[in-house]
């Protein structure tokens, strides 16, 4: 392994997986059991997960594997909606904005895709009133006979049969702060889409949600209540995502892996796939001597795959800077400050507008001069960091 910046992508994959190259995320991607409560005929499933917990790959698959089943499917991201309900803090005048620029995205999008839009499409989707599904229907009928490619020629007809369209409406979060009007927009978002899937049905959509920002939406809106049957909770367990990791690398290499055979495994087996690539085991002194490099990675990632990729390209950088073909203890030693810097901030940055004082708490368990020297060193007992923190 040289690990150059091209390897180490290859190897562990994109931090984001959006800007992943989408053959070799086909190639790696793990569905896991989410993937199944997400991708069905159901009006609408909200996907609420940490950050870096891999929302955004799960809808990128999906989008993939729906148009390779010929479904008509519509990504819905924050540009497209940037202006909806800018003008007004009424709730139900936001609701109406939300359902009538939606429609418009979806049905814009949509006929842009066969290349139908045509002048005048908006008036004409309004004498509708709002049924988006009849508008599509009726407008692309006139198409069918239009000269297309093969695929997009499968999709329309498959439109045209079925009248089902999947929305996915992905990374919500993108410059939230948590203020009063943000959580009124998604607050409003998801009684829109609500409303919307029960007067269209055959439109079913996916939205993602970061955890903090569901949590604000969802305790300041009461009507929220009739959407908590859809939502998803996204997470993974320390043992997937070593299975994650594994599949990554065996796809790297170009050797196909049963994940379910993967799964029950335990984890000193599943790192025998690694050896080739990371050390084995801690060298380092303290805590983590001698523990199986496993449990240490494991440690350190929050549960939370982008976690895992940031820490093994950082030390996979080390590894290339020292002329080494293989991963070892020195070089997560030598990058553990940056790492946990950005993860700190991270976690900062996540918590904030539940939080407000959530920096104050965390910089607040450092130690003290006097604790640095002491031979309990970093290590506190739960009671001794309650008492540590008490003021705050």
């Amino acid at each position: 392994m040289t690990f150059d910046e091209c390897e180490l992508q290859k190897l562990f994959g994109h931090e984001a997986a959006e800007d992943e190259d989408p053959e070799r995320l086909n190639a790696y991607y793990f569905k896991g059991k989410t993937y199944n409560q997400v991708v069905n005929d159901l009006p609408l499933r909200i996907v609420v997960g940490h950050k870096g917990i891999g929302k955004s790959a799960l809808f990128k698959i999906a989008i993939e594997e729906e148009a390779q089943n010929n479904r008509l499917t519509i990504l819905i991201k924050p540009d497209d909606i940037i202006s909806i309900g800018e003008d007004t803090d009424d709730f139900l005048r936001l609701i109406r904005d939300w359902k009538t620029g939606i429609s418009e995205i979806i049905s814009r999008q949509a006929l842009q895709s066969f290349g139908l839009l045509f002048e005048g499409w908006r008036g004409k989707l309004n004498n509708f009133g709002g049924l988006t599904l009849e508008f599509l229907s009726s407008t692309l009928n006139s198409g069918a006979h239009v000269d297309l490619e093969p695929s997009k020629k499968l999709i329309l007809n498959n439109f045209l049969k079925t009248n089902k369209i999947s929305v996915y409406i992905d990374d919500l979060d993108r410059g939230w702060q948590g203020r009063r009007s943000d959580i009124l927009r998604i607050s409003a978002l998801l009684n829109a889409v609500r409303d919307l899937s029960t007067e269209n049905r055959g439109i079913y959509f996916r939205v993602s949600l970061r955890s903090d920002v569901y949590y604000l939406a969802r305790t300041s809106d009461e009507s929220t209540d009739k959407i908590e049957g859809s939502v998803i909770w996204y997470a993974w367990t320390n043992h997937e995502i070593l299975v994650i990791l594994v599949k990554r690398i065996e796809s790297y290499f170009g050797r196909e892996v049963n994940e379910q055979e993967l799964l029950s495994k335990h984890q000193s087996e599943l790192f025998k796939y690694l050896a080739p690539i990371i050390e084995e085991r801690f060298t380092g002194k303290g805590h983590w001597k001698n523990a199986p490099m496993y449990r240490v990675l494991m440690s350190l990632i929050r549960k939370r795959p982008r976690d895992l990729v940031k820490l093994l390209t950082l030390a996979g950088r080390q590894a290339r800077v020292n002329d080494s073909n293989i991963i070892m203890t020195k070089h997560f030693l030598e990058i553990f400050e940056e790492y946990s810097q950005g993860r700190l901030q991270d976690t900062i940055n996540e918590y904030r507008s539940e939080l407000p004082h959530v920096e104050k708490l965390i910089l607040g368990m450092r130690p003290s001069k006097v604790q640095r020297k002491a031979s309990q060193g970093y290590v506190y007992s739960t009671d001794n960091l309650m008492k540590k923190n008490s003021r705050y």
